[in-house]
């Protein structure tokens, strides 16, 4: 199913969130994937966590319109997703749930149009907690809000809104969340038009606490194979990271991360590499 409309209202600010955050780790980290003869793409991962050690293997598999997502892991732990595309006309239906504990299924739907998307989801324990979102806009604009409400208590355990703004060059949002306790300013800006080079931006403001946050960070494509990534926060705290296709699909990713105002404290050092077919 192509995407349609605005997207999902998580989806606003998810840009400035992910240039600043997606693939740094401080741990160790192998993961292998492969495809079986029937189909099922097999993935197993190895994590070191400082001295601990942890194991998953994960299977998905897909058929016609359905996709079925099972991952177990060495703390007896079974997640299973399960996802249906236009179970109804221009609808994803997922559902999911972590055993043994039985009560964090969840049931969400979403509904995609040209010019708004809704989602809802409810858990299936009992007296759930029943959460809404919905995305209104032209293609390039989303202004919308998200909202949960517990069944048990007959309260609102969170309500949100925001507007984001899509252009080829760049990509903004402005969100207030946590009951209009927190307000959170974000943009992307690509130097070059084939995006080689980007700049982002996040600024947060606690009301409640009367604190600011701000981390600023950067993208740049050295070739085809090799990214380099870096980020600043207003603490002090400087991380980066390089990330280098060794083959096809292949991944290594080294990221490092020390504090500028204590030189005197160990840095962070991650290390992953994913080895796919």
């Amino acid at each position: 199913m192509a995407a349609k409309g605005p997207g999902l209202f998580s989806n606003i600010g998810k840009s400035a969130k992910d240039l600043l955050t997606r693939d740094y780790t401080y741990d160790q980290k192998l993961t292998v994937s492969s495809v079986s003869s029937s189909g099922v793409a097999l993935t197993s991962t190895a994590v070191k966590k400082g001295g601990l050690y942890s194991f998953d293997v994960a299977g998905v598999y897909k058929y016609k319109n359905t996709l079925v997502d099972v991952k177990v892991d060495t703390q007896s732990n079974v997640s299973t997703t399960l996802t249906v595309l236009d179970v109804l006309p221009s609808t994803k239906l997922v559902t999911s749930v972590k055993l043994p504990d039985y009560n964090s299924g969840k049931v969400e739907l979403q509904y995609f149009h040209e010019n708004a998307t809704l989602a809802t989801a409810v858990g299936t324990k009992p007296s759930p907690v029943v959460e809404f979102s919905a995305a209104v806009g032209p293609k390039g604009l989303a202004v919308g809000g998200e909202a949960a409400f517990d069944t048990s208590s007959g309260k609102f355990t969170k309500y949100s809104a925001g507007i984001g703004v899509t252009k080829p060059e760049f990509h903004a949002a402005f969100i207030l969340a946590d009951k209009g306790d927190t307000i959170k300013v974000s943009g992307v800006y690509h130097l070059d038009e084939k995006q080689k080079a980007s700049a982002v931006a996040e600024f947060t403001r606690k009301l409640s606490a009367n604190e600011n946050a701000l981390t600023v960070g950067g993208l740049y494509t050295v070739d085809p194979q090799t990214t380099v990534k870096a980020r600043l926060n207003n603490t002090g705290t400087l991380a980066a990271l390089l990330q280098h296709e060794v083959k096809p699909k292949s991944l290594l990713t080294i990221s490092g991360e020390f504090d500028t105002k204590a030189l005197d404290r160990a840095p962070k050092f991650g290390l992953t590499f994913a080895l796919k077919p």
